[in-house]
């Protein structure tokens, strides 16, 4: 560019274009193209670019990257696939470079370009993302739903040990909570917890659950198009976002419930920030949403599965693949399920009969111990085999107990032991223990002295023993 400068400068003090030529060493065409031009102008190319050894064969190279469109991304076809093939079916004899070329040019043609969008105040979207946790000791996945505001950039995050309807029903209504509003409408992708079909003129049959959710707090729902993310890429950044800067280094924390009011402490701390490009805080745009966004209605969600069972031989209930135990009164009956995030109710007709934490293992056998009492009363020589009273982690009392029964009343004793362990039925574990070890300390050895020293201590008054 300097000396550009100076042959332009020398030119137009006078000098001529054959002197300027030979006092800066160089052609006399290239001194009257700078002379033609304030700026170097480039190569400029006057004829189109032929490919003589490669025109032939774009048509099948074409084809074969069309192809590729309906084939899994890692079995489509590189540069160097298609340069073999050619030579070896086609007998190509040119280049592998000119292949690798126009191969890059073709996909830089063929790259979306995308509109950009503007976001009213009122409106969300939402998603779920995965990143591995350790909770209660344990490393595991854990699914996180995120929903995002994408006027305000606020957003909301919880995490799940699975991604199923329940959790994207419970995620919302926490949000909504943090929020204090519901959204007017929510751009989902087709996710088949919240989409059970795509029909052909494109609307979405709804899941049931999600269906009724959508009906209670009146959202209306919005999708994007199938595989494509940048339909809703306010939160598909958000859940990126949420793991590089929530879940790096890996979280640990004693229980979900810790590690989520954690979470919406970070979404909190975040309403602080300025992004790029904005003057206000995410906590002041977020006013601008919140004005627009409806009240929450008068009455909860509930965010369940619901499903039916029967009780089988052995007075379990079976739901997504696990079993889980009820009363051994209830055997043979039909039951209903009502499956919450970390909580599965079993009721028969109108009354709930069982509650057990959810197990999101698969195979399981979830027992309450409390329910098989009853049979082991009459079945007591089952007693050291059963399976549900493994593992049941009582205090030592207990056993102390049961071994000075059997060693006075032998069989007798272990029913006697049974009876003291059916009061859990009625009362709670920390009273029993109390009345176990006052009757243990006063030589009071049987059933009846056990639940009258309990008894006693439930209602405030002296024991007479």
């Amino acid at each position: 560019m300097e000396l550009y400068l100076k042959v332009r400068q020398a030119c137009a003090a006078g000098m001529s274009q054959r002197q300027a030529a030979k006092e800066f060493n160089i052609s006399r065409d290239t001194v009257a193209k700078m002379m033609m031009f304030s700026v170097p102008p480039g190569y400029r190319r006057k004829a189109e670019v032929r490919r003589p050894k490669l025109e032939p064969f774009i048509p099948i190279i074409d084809a074969w990257l069309e192809a590729d469109r309906h084939m899994p991304r890692k079995q489509r076809h590189t540069a160097k696939r298609v340069f073999d093939r050619l030579r070896e079916e086609c007998g190509f004899t040119g280049g592998y470079t000119i292949i690798k070329d126009y191969i890059r040019e073709r996909e830089k043609r063929r790259q979306e370009v995308f509109v950009p969008l503007a976001h009213p105040p009122g409106h969300a979207q939402a998603d779920f993302g995965e990143a591995q946790v350790r909770i209660g000791g344990i490393e595991q996945k854990a699914h996180f739903f995120v929903l995002d505001l994408p006027h305000s950039d606020a957003c909301y995050v919880r995490a799940y040990p699975a991604a199923v309807a329940e959790a994207w029903v419970d995620g919302h209504i926490h949000a909504f909570t943090f929020f204090g509003a519901v959204p007017q409408s929510i751009v989902y992708d087709n996710d088949r917890c919240l989409v059970a079909k795509i029909l052909p003129d494109g609307t979405r049959k709804r899941a049931e659950l999600f269906s009724g959710f959508l009906s209670h707090y009146l959202i209306r729902d919005r999708y994007g198009r199938p595989g494509k993310g940048n339909d809703k890429g306010k939160v598909e950044g958000l859940v990126g976002y949420s793991r590089r800067n929530f879940m790096v280094p890996m979280p640990e924390f004693a229980t979900w419930e810790a590690f989520n009011l954690w979470l919406e402490e970070q979404c909190e701390r975040r309403q602080l920030d300025v992004l790029r490009g904005e003057s206000d805080t995410i906590g002041a745009r977020l006013q601008h949403d919140l004005a627009a966004m409806r009240p929450f209605p008068a009455a909860p969600f509930e965010a369940c599965d619901q499903d039916n069972g029967r009780v089988s031989s052995q007075s379990l209930v079976r739901y997504k693949t696990n079993d889980y135990s009820v009363p051994v009164a209830f055997g043979h009956q039909d039951v209903w399920i009502r499956a919450y995030v970390d909580t599965v109710v079993i009721g028969c007709r109108g009354e709930v009969i069982a509650r057990h934490p959810r197990c999101w293992d698969r195979d399981e056998i979830v027992f309450d111990p409390i329910h098989y009492l009853p049979l082991l009363e009459q079945k007591i020589n089952a007693l050291e085999q059963a399976a549900p009273l493994q593992g049941w982690d009582l205090p030592e009392e207990f056993a102390t107990l049961r071994r000075l029964m059997e060693a006075r009343m032998n069989r007798h004793g272990r029913r006697e032991y049974v009876q003291v362990l059916r009061l859990l039925e009625t009362f709670d574990l920390a009273d029993l223990q109390v009345a176990v070890k006052q009757a243990l300390h006063m030589g009071a050895i049987g059933f009846d002295a056990v639940k009258h020293l309990l008894l006693c201590r439930v209602e405030r008054r002296p024991p007479r023993l």
